[in-house]
């Protein structure tokens, strides 16, 4: 398994910060958080952006994220076009994947589920069309917050399955799934070639409905059962990428590489029982 960090856990720091301390900590990879790859290409090229991954060894494992796909308005065209300028930075720099998220919406509890399924199975089939001349993957990301309208594994699992595109996969998220509710057993009916990628992360001791991204803590000092999760990835034959996302204000006012240290610690602890680790 390869071991990335993720921009969102150093939230106000740069793109070049995230670089330089990924690869100082020892990680051979980095998820972009996008909002700083948009604020590192105004005042640099695409041609730039390679080059400051090659030049520290750091792979672009994933861009996070392509926000709020489904329930199209008129705002649709944006979300396109904002799809195709992601694919084309993620091509220029060979960064495999984009995190697609769901949206949220007003008729949610009204809606029937077979309805949310052919929303986003219309959509991920569109998006779909549009990454496929960039060699690019998406990988749909379940939200367990309540506002969500896809909030567990086995609810992506079957969008995923009724999509069926190569270049359609999802992401599994150890918080989102502790907070939707998702089942630890849903792991075990995934098809490990269509996770496409494997956010780590731990939250508080709180119920469920007062967890946030920012109940986010260091995994292992958490409530989630990681190890019973990793466990599970690993009897599917789950054994790709790993990111730690955390989005903890806290964690964004420390030194960043005192975060990517305490982070990797955190991480081999629990994933090296399950998963040779690079």
């Amino acid at each position: 398994m390869l071991l990335g960090f993720h921009g969102a856990t150093t939230m106000t720091s740069d793109l070049q910060t995230d670089v330089a301390v990924s690869r100082q900590a020892g990680y051979r990879g980095l998820e972009l958080w996008s909002a700083k790859v948009d604020i590192y290409l105004k005042s640099h090229s695409l041609a730039e952006l390679k080059a400051l991954f090659e030049e520290n060894g750091v792979a672009p494992l994933s861009f996070n994220a392509l926000e709020f796909v489904g329930f199209r308005g008129d705002d649709y065209p944006k979300i396109q076009e904002r799809c195709q300028e992601m694919c084309k930075i993620a091509a220029a720099i060979h960064c495999p994947l984009i995190v697609v998220v769901p949206s949220p919406t007003e008729a949610r509890w009204q809606l029937p589920w077979a309805d949310v399924v052919a929303e986003y199975v219309s959509v991920l089939r569109d998006l779909s069309d549009i990454a496929a001349p960039y060699g690019t993957r998406l990988s749909f990301e379940f939200l367990g917050f309540g506002w969500c309208t896809v909030r567990t594994p086995r609810g992506a699992w079957e969008i995923v399955k009724q999509v069926d595109r190569a270049n359609v996969g999802m992401t599994v998220d150890c918080a989102h799934l502790f907070a939707g509710g998702g089942l630890l057993d849903e792991i075990d009916a995934l098809d490990p070639a269509r996770v496409f990628a494997f956010h780590l992360d731990d939250v508080e001791d709180t119920c469920k409905e007062a967890i946030t991204d920012n109940t986010r803590v260091y995994p292992g000092l958490g409530v989630i059962p990681l190890g019973e999760l990793c466990a599970r990835l690993s009897r599917i034959g789950y054994n790709d990428t790993c990111s730690i996302e955390l989005f903890r204000p806290e964690y964004w006012q420390m030194d960043p590489l005192h975060v990517a240290q305490t982070c990797r610690a955190a991480a081999l602890a629990v994933l090296s029982p399950h998963f040779q680790v690079e």
